[in-house]
């Protein structure tokens, strides 16, 4: 344990910096999860309503900084390629 007051704020901030992150990837994981979920199991009609939403969690991941920018667009790119394929079968 640290004993400068600094480094002890600065590691209560890391900490709750730590569980905002999780919670917010956790909730991109999830979106993306039940996305997939209906593509896996023919649901085309409900996975296009969930896409803005999916898309939304991710932009917002990107903004807060949790996840970059970049990945933020490779990920929306791959699950519209995603559904797209599953509707053209």
């Amino acid at each position: 344990m640290a004993n400068i007051k600094s480094s002890i704020k600065r590691i209560r901030i890391t900490e709750a910096k730590t569980l905002r992150n999780k919670m917010v990837k956790s909730t991109v994981k999830t979106s993306i999860r039940k996305f997939e979920e209906n593509l896996a199991a023919g649901n085309i009609d409900e996975a296009r309503k969930l896409y803005p939403s999916v898309t939304r969690a991710i932009d917002k991941a990107a903004a807060k900084g949790v996840m970059h920018p970049n990945t933020a667009a490779r990920n929306k790119s791959r699950l519209a390629l995603k559904m797209n394929r599953a509707a053209a079968q």
